[in-house]
């Protein structure tokens, strides 16, 4: 089927349509100036996007349109649709009627939590070789795509309650016919469309009536308004919580207690099923929510037959999504981290995880008021008291305020002078370049910056990390030719790039590559490689600081050796990293087999770090 999608670089519309290219479908589609990581995503999918929306655009001969909830009925490609005959579609409905009939949907669901509970899901059975197919309002790190075409029976869906479309103004969860669903919590949220509380419940109460009397609702024991909710279901019901001082496992299905000990950069915590301890899990990820997001994920794997082991290695192997709590990197020893938060709730467990996390320096948050909700008053409260836990609140200006009543507006410059009068500093700015121009005067080495938005934020991350300087990065498929090439010049072979293999850079404020290092984890050990620094760079310690962070990173997942093969640099790993010789027997044999690892058959040495020390320059 040909498909044309109005408003594509939506994180749903751009995921449906990488879904449908996936499953042979011909997609295209229209939006505006895009942004990553969707503009990224869209592109590796190989999907056509107009930019700018016309008539035109539907010259190449759809046989239907899917209209996104933005669209308004006057929208010129809807009324081009029309007046040509075309079928309109939103892309539940769709997705409904190409896709499910044949798969079992698993189906994310709630106010909070959806999207990494979501990612969670699909990762779990994907490590468990079950091959699901999934739609993600959001971009998996560990899959680098938000849609998934398996061969499996499973489909794993976000379950959004917004509404479908202007012809369907019910939510879209409403079209995904759930057989197994999670419910993380259900709260107030979305007033441009929702008159109350009473509102949404009524929306998740029509959700969970479609649940039939053999499937499975997975809900968490903490949230009032979940409970309340998942009361009325037919189906079996499974509770799951995070546990709090004293409380007994046995009090929910599912259950997990953080743990006192240090996980080398990780939340370690032990997992209780029904009772009975599953042993003790580690992560990656901050804050009791996203523990709670685990639990929730697990408990649903379970209900699919995955092994206790084969979860508890996918877990400490997760890395989230993109935009929720992403670090974007790090320049002058400042780390700039952006995440998706913009109901109030979801600032207030975000910014105190961070602040936890990165408890002996500066929080310096930013918050842009972008989206349908968080640009209206009716939050005003509650924002007021959501940054408690930051050193700093900048916040920027109201995201298109004409599009929402001027009696019904959020004041950015009231909602600092309120966030102030609890104690917090707080400063509003008119625009996006004096708010990151006051945040480069603020900022100390070892402080965080914290971005909060549902948009790009006028790209603010990337500014900052280019007024700050030579920033160290996660790559991104655009960096990879770039990354070669640098390669290159040292003989190196081409970096491998799969869901087991990360590559961080050093980019210099003008944007190029001055440095590379990879990162090829396989269990509890990995493979550090192509370590390259840029001819014109070399002598200033760049090489230094790349293996430094990459051992960081791995310590974050969890690593427990890290081995490299080198004919050429073993004093510098000796020296300033403080790598030591090892057996080779001992390496994994995936880690064996990959072509860095070549060196050792060419009469180099193999080496071997222990991340949980942190190394020193000399």
């Amino acid at each position: 089927m040909k498909v044309h999608l109005i408003g594509i670089g939506g994180t749903g519309m751009g995921a449906l349509a990488g879904l449908l290219k996936q499953a042979g479908h011909d997609v295209r589609g229209s939006d505006g100036p895009l942004y990553p990581p969707m503009s990224t995503q869209l592109a590796q999918a190989g999907v056509t996007v107009f930019t700018g929306f016309t008539g035109e655009n539907l010259d190449w001969g759809p046989d239907c349109v899917v209209v996104g909830n933005v669209c308004s009925r006057d929208h010129v490609e809807v009324v081009a649709a029309l007046g040509r005959g075309l079928p309109l579609e939103s892309f539940p409905s769709l997705l409904a009627k190409l896709l499910l009939p044949s798969r079992r949907s698993l189906v994310i669901a709630g106010t909070h939590g959806k999207t990494t509970t979501a990612a969670l899901v699909t990762w779990l059975l994907v490590a468990a070789g079950h091959k699901p197919s999934a739609l993600i309002g959001g971009v998996p790190q560990n899959l680098g795509r938000g849609a998934l075409y398996g061969e499996g029976d499973a489909i794993v869906l976000e379950g959004d309650e917004y509404d479908t479309a202007f012809f369907d103004k019910g939510s879209k969860f409403l079209h995904y016919q759930p057989q197994r669903a999670i419910l993380t919590s259900v709260e107030f949220d979305h007033a441009d469309i929702f008159a109350d509380l009473d509102a949404v419940k009524a929306a998740f109460l029509r959700f969970v009536a479609l649940i039939p009397a053999d499937g499975d609702l997975i809900v968490c024991a903490d949230d009032a308004g979940a409970l309340e909710v998942a009361s009325t279901a037919r189906c079996r019901l499974t509770t799951y919580r995070v546990l709090g001082e004293g409380d007994d496992p046995a009090s929910s299905d599912y259950a997990a207690r953080a743990s006192v000990k240090r996980g080398g950069g990780q939340t370690l915590f032990e997992l209780f099923e029904r009772g009975q301890s599953l042993g003790e899990f580690a992560t990656s990820l901050v804050g009791a929510y996203n523990i709670a997001n685990i639990v929730a994920g697990v408990a649903m794997a379970r209900r699919e037959g995955v092994e206790v082991e084969v979860l508890r290695d996918a877990v400490r192997r997760f890395r989230g999504v993109k935009r929720r709590q992403e670090l974007l990197g790090i320049a002058a020893g400042t780390r700039v981290v952006t995440d998706f938060a913009h109901h109030p709730t979801a600032v207030k467990v975000t910014v105190t995880a961070v602040r936890r996390h990165f408890p002996n320096s500066k929080l310096h948050v930013c918050f842009e008021p972008r989206s349908a909700s968080s640009r209206r008053a009716v939050f005003f409260e509650g924002y007021a008291e959501a940054f408690a836990a930051a050193s700093r609140v900048y916040v920027g200006p109201l995201f298109s305020p004409g599009k929402i009543p001027e009696d019904q507006r959020l004041d950015p410059v009231g909602l600092a002078r309120a966030i102030a009068a609890h104690g917090v500093e707080a400063s509003a700015y008119h625009s996006v370049d004096e708010l990151g121009a006051a945040v480069l005067t603020q900022v100390a080495p070892g402080d965080t910056v914290l971005l909060l938005s549902s948009g790009s934020f006028g790209d603010l991350g990337n500014k900052l990390l280019k007024g700050l300087g030579d920033a160290f990065m996660f790559a991104t498929p655009e960096d990879m030719p770039a990354v070669r090439a640098l390669c290159e010049v040292y003989g190196l072979a081409p970096t491998e790039f799969d869901d087991s293999t990360e590559t961080l850079i050093l980019r210099e404020p003008e944007g190029d590559v001055v440095g590379c290092c990879s990162l090829k984890v396989v269990g509890t050990q990995a493979l550090l490689f192509n370590l390259a620094v840029a001819q014109s760079r070399r002598g200033e310690g760049l090489g230094w600081i790349l293996a430094d962070g990459t051992i960081r990173r791995a310590r974050n997942v969890g690593v427990r050796t890290i081995y490299l093969a080198t004919n050429q640099a073993s004093d510098f790993f000796a020296n300033r990293v403080g790598f030591v010789p090892a057996d080779t027997d001992a390496v994994d044999p995936q880690l064996q087999a990959s072509p860095h690892f070549a060196p050792i058959h060419e009469g180099g040495v193999c080496m071997s770090f222990d991340p949980t020390w942190r190394p020193r320059p000399a």
